[in-house]
């Protein structure tokens, strides 16, 4: 048994690590072949994108993890159909939803962000959110048989997808390589989707019944996850659509390799957040609370650790860093990426706080504690961007990150206090 959980997480580890690595890749090749310039452009239209998708989209992956455990570990099938199926109707309306606003913004785009030509992108760019349908459900329907390994492997076939459409794109421009990453990520999507519908037809056959006495709470718990997720993803996509409200597109490609460091050190704490939300949800559900906390404990004090020993030579060798991977023409980007650095440690010691509000079914702390992050951000950004263009965004990125820190430390100490307390009525 033992030996079987291990080969699942080293599994998951080289799923998604490889799929990070393939994604980081394909943007290297990007931003090499087009220039901080039409860099700029092509990180416009994917985060705006994805600016739409956070705002219209309902998060009901989330809940789909945390009542399906609650299904299956009562046998309660009928209401586990119930819930996949309003669950992919919810979804793709939110998509659709997202499409059109995209479509709605395309022929304002130059304005907008101070640049020429981003209206075909921008249209293509609203192919996106209907491409992630089947994506986010399926990946839930994995996760629930426990199978976080099979997820991570087709995370990684469909980052392969996207990362060939991209390379292939960008060798004639900002369009091309728009097109390239729907195509991808319609391939990834379907693939996926077809695995995670064979999976749950494995589960005991039963015609779908009503939700009951859980439809009001779950209907509440997806409202505070979308709330709670949007704000987390919202202030990752606002941030280069702000800065290119204040400066320039060559600023925002700056930007955006600047983010080098703090995507590959969120990267590194992918497999350990699937592990958590699929085992910690599973212990918080069987009523072992104080394991989960443990847990989290010995994920923090190791990953410090890692962090002390590791960021004080990459912030120094950063500048020849960024001239092998991008080349001299980012070498502007430098000051940014030293200070994405410390803001990406600082979130690999507190990446437990994206599974963590899922497991114990407190969306809202997610949603307080980003939201104190987000009202941060937003204004530095503005202000920042405008006097320091990119450094000054990444400053901005490393305030909100140190205050959202701050925020979770408070928040944790006082749900353990709950527990505790809970646990000292019940006994």
């Amino acid at each position: 048994m033992h030996t079987r959980l291990l080969w699942r997480r080293s599994a998951t580890a080289l799923g998604l690590y490889g799929s990070v690595a393939l994604g980081f890749l394909a943007s290297i090749v990007a931003a090499r072949r087009l220039g901080p310039v039409e860099y700029g452009h092509f990180t416009l239209a994917i985060f705006a994108a994805g600016f739409f998708q956070v705002l219209l989209d309902l998060t009901v992956e989330e809940a789909m993890i945390k009542y399906g455990f609650r299904y299956t570990t009562t046998a309660q099938w009928g209401r586990l159909r119930r819930l996949y199926r309003r669950a992919m109707g919810l979804k793709t309306l939110g998509a659709l939803l997202a499409a059109i606003g995209l479509a709605i913004i395309a022929p304002f785009a130059d304005t907008l962000f101070n640049a020429s030509g981003l209206q075909t992108p921008f249209l293509l760019a609203a192919l996106l959110p209907v491409s992630y349908i089947p994506e986010a459900p399926a990946g839930a329907a994995l996760v629930l048989t426990g199978r976080y390994d099979v997820r991570a492997a087709y995370t990684l076939l469909t980052q392969l997808l996207r990362a060939i459409g991209l390379v292939i794109g960008s060798r004639y421009g900002v369009t091309d390589a728009v097109i390239g990453l729907v195509i991808g990520q319609i391939a990834g999507s379907v693939a996926v989707g077809r695995a995670a519908v064979g999976v749950f037809s494995r589960f005991p056959a039963a015609p779908p019944e009503p939700l009951g006495d859980d439809r009001r709470e779950i209907v509440r718990f997806v409202i505070r996850s979308s709330v709670g997720s949007g704000i987390v993803s919202l202030r990752t996509a606002v941030t280069p659509l702000l800065l290119g409200t204040v400066s320039v597109p060559a600023q925002v490609g700056y930007f955006r390799a600047g983010q080098a460091p703090l995507t590959g050190l969120t990267a590194l704490t992918a497999p350990a957040r699937l592990v958590l939300i699929t085992e910690q949800t599973r212990d918080w559900e069987a009523g072992a609370g104080a394991r989960v906390f443990a847990g989290l404990r010995r994920y923090s004090v190791a990953a410090l650790v890692a962090m002390v020993v590791s960021v004080p030579f990459l912030y120094w060798w950063m500048p020849t860093l960024m001239r092998i991977v991008f080349t001299d023409k980012y070498e502007p980007a430098t000051d940014a990426a030293r200070l994405m650095l410390i803001a990406g440690a600082v979130g690999l010691v507190f990446a437990w706080t994206k599974s963590l509000p899922v497991s114990v079914g407190r969306p809202e702390l997610r949603i307080a504690t980003h939201g104190v992050e987000t009202l941060v951000l937003i204004p530095l950004v503005l202000v920042f961007g405008s006097i320091w263009d990119a450094t000054g965004a990444a400053a901005a990125v490393l305030v909100a990150t140190t205050v959202f820190a701050i925020a979770w430390l408070v928040a944790l100490a006082r749900l353990q206090r709950e527990h505790a307390a809970e646990q000292t009525a019940t006994s």
